[in-house]
């Protein structure tokens, strides 16, 4: 039951963070979002490492495994994240946590044509109810929506997608260096690795990416909903899910903690006061249950 409540908490968590960078973006860019949030949370994790005495599993971790974290995290944190806080702002939360959550199926994708493993009949049927979801999730029954306000729709659903696949790569890169190091210190110490090399390298290049250094002009509420979000997703969501792996099977863990969708469309409704169509939720609750049926297969 413990490990059952984690990846539940992981799914909650991951959903209260979406709702912080969604307030954080009426005001920032979500480039200098994605600066800020990565050097403040990585600054914390690294912090919370000397605090707790693990900085000498940071120093100690082998080469390659410190090589997957930070490519991880420069795939993941810097391109996946940069995509997903601009179809936060473009679509808003209920609309693009369901789509960017697809990623699972594109994880699946890499196993079948890399690994050669067998689909099965329900992973057939998980990616079809996801497939479906993610076009109900992008209709608008509005008929007086404009063409711009389509556009936006449409390039939003894109950078969504986008963010699932790049989601993808990361995380079975991480896969790779977890898995040479499974225990609970050195889990938190690669994920530590993950967020500061992606941090170090985007503040480094941020005069070229962010040319006018809007992240030093963002006002400090948007700032403190920045660290907030990004304590709550990279620190607490991800701790929740890898303790949930050590206390029950990942097969129960994993479909758990991709329920996050279905959070996030709630949260959107009642707390962000988005327009959700009956069609929309209905895609949301498909994305869910075909996410289910392809890690229970």
């Amino acid at each position: 039951m413990i490990g059952e409540l984690a990846a539940l908490g992981a799914a909650l968590s991951w959903t209260v963070s979406a709702l912080f960078y969604g307030k954080a973006l009426e005001e920032a860019r979500p480039i200098s979002a994605n600066i800020i949030r990565l050097t403040m949370t990585g600054a914390v994790l690294l912090l919370f490492s000397v605090v707790l005495g693990k900085s000498a599993l940071l120093a100690g971790l082998p080469f390659d495994v410190v090589v997957f974290s930070g490519v991880s995290g420069i795939i993941g944190l810097g391109l996946g994240d940069t995509l997903y806080l601009v179809s936060l702002r473009l679509i808003g939360v209920a609309r693009a946590v369901p789509i960017t959550c697809i990623y699972p199926l594109f994880s699946l994708l890499w196993s079948v044509f890399l690994i050669g493993e067998q689909i099965t009949l329900a992973v057939v049927l998980g990616a079809i109810l996801i497939v479906v979801g993610v076009w109900l999730l992008g209709q608008d029954t509005q008929t007086n929506t404009t063409g711009a306000k389509k556009k936006r729709l449409v390039v939003g659903m894109v950078f969504a997608l986008a963010t699932a696949i790049v989601w993808s790569i990361s995380i079975t890169l991480m896969d790779i260096a977890v898995k040479e190091m499974p225990d609970l210190d050195h889990a938190f110490a690669i994920n530590t690795i993950r967020v500061i090399t992606i941090a170090a390298l985007l503040f480094a290049v941020s005069p070229l990416i962010d040319r006018k250094l809007s992240f030093l002009k963002v006002g400090g509420k948007t700032v403190a909903a920045l660290v907030a979000g990004g304590i709550v997703a990279l620190g607490l969501g991800w701790f929740f899910l890898t303790y949930s792996f050590v206390e029950t099977l990942q097969s129960r863990a994993v479909p758990i903690s991709s329920t996050t969708p279905l959070f996030s469309t709630l949260a959107g409704i009642f707390l962000l006061h988005e327009k959700v169509t009956r069609r929309n939720a209905l895609g949301s609750v498909m994305i869910v249950i075909g996410i289910f049926l392809i890690f229970l297969a």
